[in-house]
């Protein structure tokens, strides 16, 4: 057992009775995203997206910067107030705003069932 364990075997290797199916076709893809996840994320996006929108646009485009909302990376507050020409608090009191609105019941149940998962 131990000498077949150790000699290397083709991926290629058909198995089955019809040897329509190749070794590799039953070793999974540990970096591939599983269906199931991609569905998630996808309507967690979507879901985001409403609920964002539903703020005002300074307010929205606050917290897409501040938590790097669909962008490569996070901001301060000092660089989301530069875009702004405001002062960093100033962008601190938007972002408290929006994020106490995020908190209504109204707007948090749409995204509270991605946090049961």
């Amino acid at each position: 057992v131990l000498k077949i364990a150790k000699e290397p075997i083709s991926l290629e290797t058909p198995i089955g009775d019809e040897e329509d199916s190749n070794l590799g076709d039953f070793i999974p893809d540990v970096n591939a995203i599983q269906p199931i996840d991609a569905a998630i994320q996808s309507n967690l996006r979507e879901t985001t997206t409403r609920v964002l929108a539903s703020l005002t646009p300074r307010e929205e485009r606050v917290l897409r910067m501040r938590f790097g909302i669909g962008m490569n990376t996070d901001h301060t507050l000092e660089e989301v107030g530069q875009q702004f020409s405001v002062t960093r608090e100033r962008i601190r009191q938007i972002e408290a705003k929006a994020l106490r609105k995020l908190k209504h019941p109204s707007r948090s149940r749409k995204l509270r069932s991605f946090l049961d998962n």
